[in-house]
C-alpha cells in the first residue's frame, strides 16, 4: 500500500515563509496540494515562494493586533484554516551579559510571543470547524541544550516547547498541537553563519549524518504532523536534526576512527 500526503483544499498559514526554513515549508505544504499564506514585515522578492498558491501579507507578527487582522484576512478570503506553522524566528549571535533589556524582550517577543498571538488567533476558528485544525511550531535544538551565543534565543525556544506540550492537551481533541525542533539547516544564509567552505564542513562533520538539513525535509515533517497520518500524534516534539551531535568524548577515546563515520556513507546518506 502506497502512502501519499494530500492536501488539496487545506489552508495552511505559514509564518515567516518567505526564505530560509520557512520557503522549505512552504514548498512542501504546496507540493502536497495546499494553499498557503506567509506573512513578514517585507515583501518578498519573487520566487519559489511567490506564486499562485501561495499570498503574502505584511504582518508584524511580534504585534498581536496585527496577528488576529491577518488570521481574520484570511477567513475572509478562503473560509477556513487547517494548519497554522509558527516558523518565525531566529537570533543574532552575542553573549547574554552584552543584550539590553529592549534586545531581550524582543528576541523573546520574535521566537515565543509570536507564536502564542498566532495559536491564540486561530483557536476559535479551529475549534468551529468539524474538521478541525493542526498547529506546528518550529523550535531548535537550543531549546533543549546549551545555547552559548543565543541564551534568550534557546529559552525562547523551549518555552515554546512547554506550550505545545500544554496547548496539545488543552484543545484535544479538535486541535492537534506539536513542534519540529531544527538542528543545522543549510539555508541561504548558512554559510554567513557558518564560515567559509571549510568552517562549514568541520561544522557539518559534528551531525552524525554528517550534513545540514535541507529546508525541504523540514518542510516534509511539517506537512507530515500536519496531515491525517499524524491523526493520534499531538504533544509531539519531533527532532529534524540528522542524529543530533556527536558527542565530544568520543573524539579522545581509543575508538574514535572506529567511530568516525566513513565519506563514502556520509556521501551516501538517505
Amino acid at each position: 500500500m502506497s502512502i501519499t500526503i494530500d492536501l488539496t483544499g487545506w489552508v495552511v498559514l505559514v509564518t515567516g515563509g518567505a526564505r530560509g526554513v520557512g520557503a522549505g515549508i512552504v514548498d512542501a505544504f504546496v507540493g502536497a496540494g495546499a494553499v498557503v499564506e506567509i506573512c513578514g514585515r517585507t515583501e518578498p522578492e519573487p520566487s519559489a515562494s511567490t506564486r499562485p498558491a501561495v499570498h503574502f501579507s505584511c504582518v508584524d507578527v511580534r504585534d498581536d493586533e496585527q496577528v488576529r487582522a491577518w488570521v481574520a484576512d484570511v477567513v475572509d478570503r478562503r473560509g477556513r484554516i487547517d494548519v497554522a506553522v509558527n516558523n518565525a524566528g531566529g537570533s543574532p549571535f552575542g553573549r547574554f551579559e552584552s543584550g539590553s533589556a529592549r534586545y531581550q524582550r524582543a528576541i523573546t517577543e520574535l521566537n515565543f510571543l509570536s507564536a502564542a498571538h498566532v495559536v491564540s488567533a486561530v483557536h476559535p476558528i479551529m475549534m468551529a470547524q468539524e474538521q478541525g485544525g493542526s498547529i506546528v511550531n518550529i523550535t531548535s535544538i537550543s531549546a533543549r541544550r546549551p545555547s552559548p551565543g543565543t541564551a534568550v534565543y534557546g529559552a525562547a525556544k523551549a518555552a515554546l516547547e512547554s506550550l505545545t506540550s500544554s496547548l496539545a492537551v488543552e484543545w484535544a481533541p479538535q486541535i492537534r498541537v506539536n513542534a519540529v525542533s531544527c538542528g543545522l539547516v543549510a539555508t541561504e544564509g548558512a554559510a554567513d553563519h557558518y564560515g567559509d567552505a571549510d568552517s562549514y564542513a568541520r561544522v557539518a562533520a559534528t551531525i552524525p549524518r554528517g550534513q545540514l538539513a535541507d529546508p525541504g525535509e523540514v518542510g516534509a515533517a511539517c506537512v507530515m504532523l500536519a496531515s491525517p497520518l499524524a491523526s493520534h500524534i499531538t504533544g509531539a516534539v519531533l527532532d529534524v536534526d540528522g542524529g543530533g551531535e556527536w558527542p565530544a568524548f568520543l573524539a579522545h577515546t581509543p575508538n574514535a576512527d572506529i567511530l568516525k563515520p566513513h565519506e563514502a556513507e556520509v556521501e551516501g546518506a538517505h
